[in-house]
C-alpha cells in the first residue's frame, strides 16, 4: 500500500532493458535496431521516474549505423531524463555491441564477458573461379562502371578494394570517436585499443574498456541501496516470429547470426 500513501518516499527503482542479439536493420530472429528497441527504450526511461536504467548487453555486433542510431536514442534520453545509464556485460559487448555498452556512464563485465573488437569488416566469397570450371557464363548490365562493385562472380578489382577500405576507415573513425569521446580518460594508452582485437573481462578492466567486475543485482544495490527494485524492458515477438511462419527466412538468419557469435568463439 505504501506507494498509494502521499509524501512516502518510494524505493529506487532501476529501468533494465535487455541488449541481447546481432544487431541489423531487419526484424528477424533476435535482432536489435533501432526500429524495435526506440518504444522499449523510450518506455525504460519514462515510466514510474526510475533511478536509473541499465542495460544487460549481449551482442556480438552487426550493423554500424543501427549500433549508432541506437546508443545516440540512449545518449539523448539519458541527457533529457538525467538519468545514469550502466551497462553490465554477459557473454560478449563487441564490435556493436561494444558500441552500444558505451552509451552507458560506466561499464561492468563478467570475468569472462568479451568486449572490444572496436574495427569494421566485411565478408564474402569470390565464385569466378568455380563457375568458369562449371562451363557458367555471368551476364551482367550496367549503366555506371562502378554498379557492379565487389561483385562476387568476377575477379576482384583493387580500385574496388581501395573504395571498400575507403568506406571502412570512414566507419572506424566514426566508432573510434564514438569510443574516445564516452571513455576519454579512462581508455589506457599501452595498446592499440582500436586494432579490432578483444579481450576477456578482467583484461578489458585494465584497459579501460570497462570500469570493474560486476553484476547487475549487486551492484546496482551498492549504488542505490537493498531496497532497489528492478523493472525490466524489452522488445516483443510477433505471433509471426513466435511460430517461425517464415521457416526458411529464420534458417537463413540462423545461420548468419551463428557466424557473428562464432568469431567470438561463443556459438
Amino acid at each position: 500500500m505504501k506507494r498509494f500513501i502521499p509524501f512516502i518516499t518510494k524505493d529506487p527503482v532501476v529501468a533494465v532493458i535487455r541488449l541481447n542479439g546481432v544487431i541489423a536493420a531487419s526484424a528477424r530472429g533476435a535482432t536489435l535496431s533501432d526500429a524495435s528497441l526506440a518504444p522499449v527504450i523510450e518506455r525504460a526511461f519514462s515510466r514510474g521516474k526510475p533511478a536509473a536504467v541499465a542495460l544487460l548487453v549481449n551482442s556480438p555486433g552487426g550493423s554500424p549505423v543501427q549500433s549508432s542510431l541506437i546508443a545516440a536514442r540512449i545518449r539523448r534520453l539519458a541527457e533529457e531524463k538525467k538519468l545514469p545509464v550502466h551497462a553490465f556485460v554477459e557473454d560478449v559487448a563487441a564490435s556493436g555491441g561494444y558500441w552500444l555498452a558505451c552509451a552507458a556512464d560506466d561499464i561492468w563485465v563478467d570475468d569472462s564477458s568479451i568486449v572490444g573488437s572496436i574495427g569494421v569488416i566485411s565478408a564474402s566469397f569470390g565464385l569466378h573461379e568455380a563457375m568458369a570450371r562449371l562451363g557458367i557464363e555471368r551476364r551482367v548490365h550496367t549503366a555506371g562502371k562502378d554498379k557492379s562493385m565487389l561483385d562476387p562472380f568476377r575477379p576482384e578489382r583493387p580500385e574496388d578494394v581501395a573504395r571498400l577500405r575507403a568506406i571502412q576507415a570512414q566507419i572506424h573513425d566514426s566508432f573510434i570517436a564514438h569510443v574516445t569521446s564516452r571513455r576519454g580518460a579512462r581508455l589506457a594508452g599501452t595498446e592499440d585499443l582500436f586494432s579490432g582485437e578483444f579481450w576477456a573481462g578482467r583484461r578489458g578492466v585494465e584497459l579501460g574498456l570497462a570500469d570493474g567486475i560486476g553484476h547487475l543485482v549487486p551492484r546496482m544495490k551498492e549504488v542505490y541501496g537493498d531496497k532497489v527494485r528492478f523493472a525490466a524492458y524489452g522488445p516483443k515477438r510477433s505471433l509471426f516470429q513466435r511460430f517461425g511462419a517464415s521457416l526458411g527466412g529464420e534458417l537463413t538468419a540462423a545461420i548468419e547470426d551463428r557466424a557473428h557469435w562464432s568469431r567470438f568463439g561463443l556459438s
